[in-house]
């Protein structure tokens, strides 16, 4: 098996119907669906394409915030290259200024030299322009008009600049705010969803995802996308240390555009992870996606990122034996997963020159960590996983 997925591994969450067998020619026709189970199914999906709408907003968000805070160091370094500037064409002032005195001292009282204008004048810029006066003068003289005419020059466009730094950084916060907005907007629709539905409805909805999870796992592990090698193969030294620590996540809340210590997204997960490893990673699952390398499923190993949806909106570490953990969405907790839970786009792997560990052993799992629904809000089947050591 090549590690290639069918077209349909991300199409959605439910795809129980592409794998149903064609009826035979002479068959009773089906008995028509319950409305009640209707209900539940239209239910689910709106639910599933909400959180999926605020989470590509959440990723959207997430890389608009990256951009904020490089924008802001570059604003903050030409801010302090141009007062560096601006002083080294002080101090070049100051240096024209002696040598402008010298020159009238020895100069006639009558007379007043061109170099002598120029040096007075407040655009020092145009010495480099009166070739004929520079040259009549002493080497040293010459290079205090350049060196004024030059740092004039390096300061205007060091503060040209600086301007479209705080521009940019401007346009890129009233984004941020937008999207941050949408973002609210999105998971406001997903509550007032949940907190709409009774006890029994939420009951139902919970069974159908987790029964939607199971079926979509024991098909997705049937297709032999992840190869027949061990359940769990060897990370990497690096692989293991952001396994671990993601591990030691389990049971914190998801909380969207966090990335520590006490909450995490999807993305935030993942690149704290890693970066704790001792490799920094890009912030979003988009990012992650598009910078790192790209490995075959069946090559898959602890420490590896599984990224999700069509546009790479999602995304989780992978634990071994079909599972991952993963920040599942906004209400839920850090927690175990099957493979499956989305509709898989690919994985990667962020060192791929890293060597496999020999004699590994897996990070143990606290009490609870793959309990409790994906729900989100309102959802109270199970309490937080808690560390059994």
């Amino acid at each position: 098996m090549s590690g290639k997925l069918p077209r349909w591994v991300c199409t959605g969450a439910v795809v129980g119907s592409l794998f149903t067998a064609a009826p035979p020619v002479q068959a009773l026709p089906a008995p028509a669906p319950d409305p009640d189970a209707r209900s539940v199914h239209r239910l689910l999906t709106e639910l599933q394409r909400l959180y999926r709408d605020a989470e590509e907003a959440t990723e959207k968000y997430n890389a608009t915030a990256e951009k904020l805070k490089k924008q802001r160091a570059h604003a903050a370094d030409l801010r302090a290259e141009l007062v560096r500037a601006r002083r080294s064409l002080k101090d070049s002032r100051g240096d024209a200024g002696r040598l402008a005195r010298q020159q009238y001292q020895n100069a006639s009282a009558a007379e007043v030299s061109p170099y002598l204008r120029l040096l007075l004048a407040r655009d020092p810029r145009l010495a480099l322009e009166q070739g004929h006066v520079v040259g009549r003068v002493a080497a040293d003289r010459a290079a205090t008009v350049e060196r004024m005419a030059g740092g004039a020059r390096r300061a205007d466009t060091l503060a040209d600049a600086a301007k479209r730094a705080v521009d940019e950084r401007a346009a890129l916060a009233a984004r941020q705010k937008n999207q941050r907005n949408k973002v609210v907007r999105q998971l406001k629709e997903v509550e007032e969803l949940l907190a709409s539905l009774t006890d029994d409805q939420l009951t139902s909805l919970r069974r159908a995802e987790d029964k939607g999870v199971r079926n979509d796992q024991k098909r997705f592990l049937a297709t032999g996308a992840l190869g027949g090698g061990p359940a769990v193969r060897a990370p990497s030294r690096r692989g293991h240390k952001a396994l671990t620590f993601a591990v030691k996540q389990i049971g914190r809340p998801y909380k969207w555009g966090a990335e520590g210590p006490h909450a995490f997204d999807c993305s935030g997960l993942t690149s704290q992870a890693w970066q704790r490893a001792g490799r920094d990673i890009p912030r979003t699952s988009q990012e992650q996606w598009k910078r790192l390398r790209h490995i075959p499923l069946a090559e898959l190993r602890p420490g590896d990122l599984v990224v999700y949806f069509p546009k790479a909106t999602h995304v989780a570490i992978y634990l071994g034996d079909g599972k991952v953990v993963q920040a599942p969405r906004p209400g839920t907790r850090i927690k175990v997963s099957p493979i499956a839970a989305n509709p898989v786009l690919g994985a990667v792997r962020p060192d791929p020159a890293g060597r496999a560990m020999r004699g590994y052993t897996p990070p143990r799992l606290p009490q609870g960590a793959a309990s409790g629904s994906d729900l989100g809000y309102r959802d109270r089947q199970a309490p937080a996983a808690t560390d059994s050591r």
